[in-house]
């Protein structure tokens, strides 16, 4: 069994996934709490759901199980509907049967992502899987909680990602990236700045500067906007 928050169908708003069709699996609870976290209505509450059941749900929203390939289907492929599926939290690496809804949707062709805070080893997930993890910077309360090991576990298909508040988060993001050679270990390496909150619990950083920062530096690092929040409001939920 699951503890789910929401299950829903969008647009990918970060990773180089951004803009593609995704389904979303937002799982309950989290074991951090960033001080510009703006999914804190996942970390308590949800609705007990089974494998089955999620997979169903999923089915519904993608237009039936994705056909048989005999290779992998490329993110975003006109196949099926949507054959991109995220899962998220909250903190999904908490709950044990994400690595079996991750199995099962490869099973069924879909291309998975998962979203972590880095906390959490991502080695327990299959190889195959998109592992985007995050890096947290000190601004943004739980920095020095990265898994070392994660680094390890990772390989060119998956991404690391800073969210970045403050100078001093780029620079801590900018040389931990450098020190760790991330561009040689990952896919991508993504520097987001954080979005102010619609309701003024924190401020943001604004992107020209975080953008000028990192063309300064000269860094192989690609600027992440949260796409979602420029299409829908910035604190509206599933979207």
């Amino acid at each position: 069994m699951m503890q789910v928050t929401e299950i829903f169908r969008s647009i990918q708003g970060e990773s180089t996934y951004a803009g593609l069709p995704c389904i979303f699996v937002r799982l309950t609870g989290c074991n951090l709490r960033c001080t510009w976290c703006d999914t804190a209505y996942a970390f308590h509450g949800g609705t007990r759901m089974s494998l089955d059941d999620v997979l169903g749900r999923i089915h519904e929203l993608s237009g039936g199980p994705a056909p048989a390939s005999s290779g992998h289907t490329p993110p975003g492929s006109t196949e099926n509907e949507i054959l991109l599926v995220e899962l998220t939290g909250g903190e999904p690496l908490l709950q044990p049967d994400a690595v079996g809804l991750a199995q099962r949707l490869m099973a069924e062709n879909y291309s998975v992502l998962v979203e972590t805070s880095g906390e959490r080893f991502v080695g327990i997930l299959p190889q195959q899987v998109v592992k985007i993890v995050d890096v947290k910077c000190p601004d943004s309360g739980e920095g020095g909680t990265f898994l070392l090991d994660n680094l390890k576990a990772v390989d060119g298909k998956d991404e690391i990602k800073f969210v970045i508040g403050s100078r001093r988060d780029y620079e801590f993001a900018r040389d931990f990236s450098v020190r760790h050679e991330l561009a040689h270990r990952v896919r991508q390496v993504l520097f987001s700045p954080v979005f102010a909150d619609p309701n003024g619990s924190w401020s943001g950083l604004e992107a020209r500067l975080l953008a000028e920062w990192i063309l300064a530096d000269r860094l192989p690092v690609r600027l992440g906007l949260q796409l979602h929040k420029f299409i829908w409001h910035p604190s509206a939920r599933g979207v």
